[in-house]
């Protein structure tokens, strides 16, 4: 931030609540300014007037509010917005329509065809940002050389094109005009295949704008990177948000003379770098606010820490933001804010819902902490708004927050302190419910004091913030022990030491302008011009000077773009990347090579190549050397260095340091004497000893016993976090560390998921994240799961108590089991489970289980995949292991498992498995997860005890089995309440007609059920058996769906559960019976008949769509979305998947690159939903044309029974398998079939909708949404992705 001497920079952090200005005055002094961002009865800007202030307070002469601010004081202004989240959040952009090519009008409504919450059963999704939709006459696809071709021509990625059909400009002419007939001005153009052909979207963007439109975003321009889903959303994201962001930056402008002309005005983007105002743009705004921040922390604590890796930890009152800096910013290239998945650079900044507004409740047992949170109005419960009780009224409780620190604007009047008696209050109705458990539950304890239970949402909501700092760390195979924690905002000095001693740090770095980090960021950063291209060459030595050739354009275009700025080439440096992924992986990373200079055998501008492979090795812990490797962008960062320099360096000490008073905190064991300073008074050197407070105007620091702070040279603090003091914990269950240990063995799944993920070498396992982790009690009860795949749910206990019951004694230490068997809880073939039991000196038996499941690509079989549409026995489906010890004795079995895998070649018509390669890896990764769950549960016992460990197990089921047993009550008292019987039942159909039938029978008094499956058809001749393992999936899905809101998902759900379910019935086969369609089509049904039989909502399309493409050089699987059955309160959501599968679909692009199809249709299947007073959700048509010769094999359900309607609803449209042929023959295929596909062929699937709700001719009121409302912050961030990917399975 140089300049000229004598004038003012300021750096801008415009946030949600607060606007923060950091000012750098002449002279080299500092000042800063704290006010509300929005205050309209004082002031228009809340940035304008920030500067207003400051200029006035260093000139001495008032500037009236009604007049333009002089600049000719001001050299720079640098600001972060939230104005382009905000107006994502709330919905509140310009008006947009898209252009979308012909077939795909919904394609972006279905994105990716998954669910956001698995178990909400209104299916809650963010609306599309765009309000009408033209389908555009055109289409470009990938030239194959077919016969009767036309001419190729070359995109810009280097690939041959075919262009089908031009656009049809006269066509879309008089549509565009009907647009701006109805007042739309702006427009997204989202065509496929323009990352590489563009001329498609510029012949419709010239066209548009001689029309006038006033903003138009290219997809093909906004990001220029394959998949068309997420760059059409980035488009819609940019035409929706960047005429608010112009609006505002010309509102900001009128507030000084001359609009800015001669000031250098910059924007924070979401990358972390600066741009300037006029090329500020909304898909590159979102993070603008928090991006500040970790620029900051980089810039500061990365700097005084010697390089020692940082995490950032900025706690606001809403959420908190996790990131991480180790000398180079992290960036992701796609990420979801407010529900809208961006294409574009962007710093890997978690979001997570745990901030000092975070709602505390206490359900069944158990602490919750949010995600719920109390906002800004009415605020926590001291704001004395009559908010509820949060994180905030608990600190304020224990003594942690001091009202007179903070000013008096709180109260109807904004003129009253903070209240602790109204959160006394709050809190002490919450502690009733906690004592009433306690003294009246399965475990009488003493009852807890209010201190307590304060104490203990703490401890909660710390735990709930470790978890995504250790998936951050640990996904990348960093340890989060070996980090300093950076901690900023507002909230975060309360809690820093606590989480720092969790996660095993040692140094707690608060920055002494840590309450306004983001803006003090702004004044350090550099302004970065980025430039980037797809690319789909390889990477190989007669492909690198072409690489050069695009980086040194790409180089020269950002060089070119900083001198315009203002940037002599001395302050501009360059960094290039390529974007690179092993071929036939989805798995690509963006690598600098800046560590790894050119060699004879790279391209001149690095060794990308060996910078792939040694991050590759980093994260995933192994390489594929034997592989190629594709570049799929490449791309430059230039950066102007211009940032700030703090001149200013605080006083050093003169005395000990003065004790401004003293206080009373509560703190394990009691309250304790705590002195109080003020940072403003503290000099360098100064040491504190904890317990203490530190006090400054924008944030409260809590140095907890036994840690040490000191005042470093520059002012900041630094916490020597020493060890937590050691505190018994008795086996007797306590909430507080019944949810303390909740969140740890949760934690412990998803790490050993983490490492499953990383070692594993197939796509299932590695990209498609088809897996689960688990830890079991010693009686083989399932504790957690992670993640929760609904079909894994129940099924991995019945495969761990099926060995503890088939081996017994025959288990010794360094034993590893295999097992996939359905009469051994197994779901299907592919599905390997492998399972380790953990022993402990002194114990003889094991004293706890791991396991992992996995789903493997092939084991064999009579086709490809392992998952035939005609198998009529179980033989006939691959590889079956019953209790395979993998490894014994320390020693992997490999020669055996290998001679296993291969016996299906032994049987007429199978083969053996057709990937020994990759299943052996994946085994191997599998004994590895367990290996890290054997030891995080080592550690968490070294820190506990075993019979601790062992108890909790036992209590975390119990609470589980608790919440059940309430919504159990909860439904048999309002049945009886409405004079109606404790016994509800219902049927549906297979479509061959074999009846799946339940009773459930309620015991009010007990909160138990027995859910009674006789009179379900027999067995068939066929694959649509569903193992036992699979209906009890299916229940614990249901029964948590029936809850409502989060409970810890285990053994405990089904304990208050009889099931009965006949011997030889199609839900509990013969061992020799097929069973592949079972896990995929029976398990729809079977959570059809019991959200039936309990009312809960109509039936959804009760299908996975199974389509599988192959021949001899290629295999394609899909699963396809339908529509949701509506409910009590809302309509069905259409384009979707339900219940058992939430697995995403294919990009087009991406499939019509890799495979030889064209998706001529992918959209909506419009009225296929049940009529109803809710109506039930759509189906789709999706449409294939064939390029080759192939077999195709379909495998779905809803062909005959349609899905049902309650409550006067009508059904929702039965699906319908077509074959077009080349010759105009339409074939109906039927629900179950292979047969042979040509050249020119379609495949046209016409999926179910679902069930209508109530009486049609019932008006319906406004939909209300969901009983369960999504949190209203934006999760976002690496970690977020990573779990909305798993449970997209």
């Amino acid at each position: 931030m140089g300049g000229p001497e004598g004038r003012f920079h300021f750096a801008v952090d415009r946030g949600g609540t607060f606007t923060d200005v950091f000012a750098q005055c002449p002279g080299g002094h500092v000042r800063v300014l704290k006010l509300l961002s929005e205050d309209p009865a004082n002031y228009v800007d809340a940035p304008t007037e920030g500067i207003r202030r400051i200029l006035e307070q260093e000139g001495g002469v008032p500037l009236p509010r009604d007049r333009p601010l002089d600049t000719s004081r001001i050299a720079s202004i640098r600001m972060g917005t939230t104005v382009a989240t905000n107006a994502l959040l709330e919905r509140r952009g310009e008006r947009v329509a898209l252009l979308v090519t012909r077939g795909f009008r919904d394609l972006l409504h279905v994105g990716t065809q998954a669910r956001e919450d698995l178990f909400d059963l209104a299916v809650p999704m963010p609306e599309v940002l765009y309000e009408e939709v033209l389908e555009v006459d055109e289409r470009v696809v990938l030239y194959r050389g077919e016969p009767g071709a036309g001419t190729p021509v070359k995109g810009r990625t280097g690939d041959l094109l075919e262009v089908q059909q031009p656009v049809d400009l006269g066509g879309l002419r008089g549509k565009l005009e009907g647009l701006l007939s109805r007042g739309i001005r702006s427009l997204a153009v989202v065509l496929m295949h323009s990352y590489a052909w563009a001329q498609h979207e510029q012949q419709v963007g010239a066209l548009a704008q001689e029309l006038g439109f006033t903003h138009v975003s290219l997809s093909s321009e906004a990001m220029p990177m394959v998949r068309i889903v997420p760059r059409g959303h980035t488009a819609c994201a940019d035409a929706y948000l960047t005429p608010t962001i112009q609006r505002y930056v010309q509102g900001f402008r009128r507030g000084f003379q001359g609009q800015l002309k001669d000031v250098q005005v910059l924007f924070m983007r979401s990358d972390g770098g600066l741009a300037p105002m006029d090329s500020f743009s909304g898909s590159r705004a979102v993070l603008s606010g928090p991006a500040g921040g970790v620029v900051g922390y980089a810039a500061t604590t990365y700097r005084v820490e010697g390089g020692q890796p940082v995490i950032g930890f900025d706690m606001g009152g809403t959420s908190t933001d996790v990131s991480r800096y180790a000398g180079e910013f992290e960036h992701v290239f796609e990420a979801s804010t407010a529900g809208v998945t961006l294409q574009a650079p962007q710093l890997d900044i978690n979001t997570v819902a745990a901030g000092g507004g975070s709602r505390l409740f206490f359900r069944s047992g158990l602490f919750v902490v949010g995600p719920e949170s109390a906002g800004a109005h009415p605020g926590p419960a001291c704001y004395r708004k009559g908010g509820p009780v949060t994180v905030t009224d608990a600190n304020l409780v224990l003594g942690r927050l001091l009202p007179a620190s903070f000013p008096c604007i709180f109260g109807p009047g904004e003129d009253q302190p903070l209240s602790p008696e109204a959160s006394r209050k709050a809190l002490e109705a919450v502690a009733t419910e906690v004592n009433s458990f306690l003294t009246n539950g399965p475990c009488p304890a003493s009852p807890l004091s209010l201190e307590e239970v304060a104490m203990g949402f703490v401890r909660v909501a710390n735990e709930a913030m470790c978890r995504p700092i250790r998936a951050l760390t640990q996904a990348r195979g960093h340890d989060p022990s070996a980090h300093v924690l950076a901690c900023f905002g507002g909230a975060g000095g309360q809690h820093a030491c606590a989480i720092a001693r969790a996660l095993g740090m040692d140094t707690v770095h608060i920055h002494r302008h840590s309450g306004l980090l983001s803006a003090l960021g702004l004044a350090l950063a550099d302004v970065v011009h980025e430039a980037q291209e797809p690319c789909s060459l390889p990477y190989a030595p007669e492909t690198f000077v072409q690489l050069d050739q695009r980086l040194s354009r790409l180089e020269e275009q950002c060089v070119d773009a900083l001198r315009t700025q203002g940037f002599p080439r001395s302050q501009i440096s360059t960094e290039s990347f390529l974007h690179l992924r092993y071929q036939g992986t989805d798995c690509a990373l963006m690598v600098s090579a800046h560590r790894h200079p050119a060699t004879a055998r790279s391209p001149r501008a690095g060794d990308f190549g060996a910078a792939f492979v040694e991050r590759y090795m980093r994260e995933f812990g192994f390489v594929i050397p034997e592989r190629p490797v594709v570049v799929d962008d490449v791309r430059v960062r230039g950066t102007g260095r211009s940032g700030l320099r703090l001149e200013d360096v605080p006083r050093a000490q003169t005395g000990p340091p003065r004790v401004d008073k003293m206080t009373q905190c509560y703190f394990e064991g009691g309250y304790q004497e705590t002195p109080v300073y003020l940072l403003g008074e503290l000099g360098y050197g100064h040491k504190l000893q904890g317990p203490c407070l530190i006090i400054d105007s924008n944030s409260t620091i809590l140095v907890e016993p036994g840690c040490q702070a000191e005042v470093t040279e520059t002012g900041d603090i630094r916490i020597s976090v020493g060890a937590e003091a050691p505190s018994t914990v008795g086996a007797q269950l306590d909430p507080i560390h019944l949810s303390i240990f909740s969140h740890r063995f949760m934690s412990i799944a998803e790490q050993m998921g983490r490492i499953l993920q990383r070692t594993a070498i197939s796509t299932n396992i590695k990209e498609r994240l088809d897996f689960s982790c688990a830890l079991f009690g010693p009686d083989g009860g399932l504790v957690s799961n992670a993640p929760h795949i609904p079909v894994h749910l129940g099924a991995m206990q019945e495969t761990v108590q099926f060995q503890i019951q088939q081996l017994g004694a025959d288990l010794h230490p360094g034993d590893v089991l295999l097992s996939n068997h359905p009469s051994a809880g197994g779901s299907h073939l592919p599905d390997l489970t492998v399972i380790t039991p953990v022993f402990w000196p002194g114990q003889a038996r094991p004293v706890f289980y791991v396991a992992s499941r996995g789903h493997h690509a092939d084991i064999g079989g009579i086709t490809p995949g392992s998952m035939p549409p005609h198998s009529t026995t179980l033989q006939q489906e691959g590889a079956v292991f019953l209790s395979f010890k993998l490894v014994q004795g320390g020693v992997f079995q490999e020669e055996a498992v290998t001679e296993a895998l291969r016996a299906p070649g032994k049987i007429p018509g199978c083969s053996g498995t057709r990937n020994l390669h990759d299943n052996l890896s994946d085994l191997r990764a599998q004994v590895a997860a367990n290996q890290k769950g054997i030891q995080l549960v080592g550690e968490l016992i070294g820190q506990y005890g075993l019979d601790v460990v062992q108890a909790y197990m036992g209590h975390i089921q119990a609470n589980a089995e608790l919440a059940v047993r309430d919504m159990l009550r909860a439904f048999g008292t309002s049945r009886q309440a409405r004079g109606l019987p404790l016994e509800v039942s219902a049927e549906d159909h297979m479509d061959d007609g074999s009846p799946i039938r339940l009773r459930v029978q309620i015991n009010l008094s007990q909160g138990s059920a027995v859910f009674d499956f006789s009179g379900t058809g027999p067995e068939v001749f066929g694959n649509l058996n569903a193992p036992r393992a699979i209906t009890l999936s299916a229940l614990i899905y249901s029964l948590r769906c029936l809850v409502g809101r989060d409970i810890p998902l285990n053994q405990g759900c089904l304990a208050p559960v009889r099931v009965v379910i006949p011997r030889g019935s199609i839900l509990d086969p013969s061992p020799e019976a097929a069973v592949v369609g079972g896990n995929v089509l029976t398990s729809q049904r079977v959570v059809d008949v019991i959200l039936g039989a309990f009312g809960a909502c109509a039936a959804s399309q009760g299908c996975m769509n199974n389509v599988t493409l192959g021949n001899a050089h290629m295999g394609y699987y899909e699963t396809v979305a339908g529509g949701a059955g509506a409910g009590p309160g809302w309509h069905g959501r259409s384009g979707v998947h339900s219940h058992m599968t939430n697995t995403r679909i294919t990009d087009p692009e991406i499939l019509e690159s890799r495979y030889p199809v064209i998706v001529r249709r992918f959209e909506l299947r419009l009225g296929s939903g049940g009529r109803g007073r809710f109506r039930g959700g759509d189906g789709v048509v999706r449409e294939l044309l064939f390029r080759e010769e192939a077999l195709l094999s379909v495998l779905t359900e809803r062909r005959a029974f349609r899905p049902y309607g309650l409550h006067g609803g009508e059904p929702g449209a039965r699906g319908l398998n077509l074959l077009i042929r080349k010759d105009g023959r339409t074939v109906n295929l039927g629900g179950k079939t292979s047969v042979p596909v040509y050249p020119g062929d379609v495949f046209c699937l016409h999926t179910p909708g679902g069930g209508g709700y109530g009486d049609p001719d019932d008006p319906a009121p406004q939909p209300q949404g969901s009983p369960q409302q999504p949190p209203a912050f934006p999760e976002r961030g690496s970690v977020y992705e990573y779990r909305r990917a798993q449970e997209a399975v």
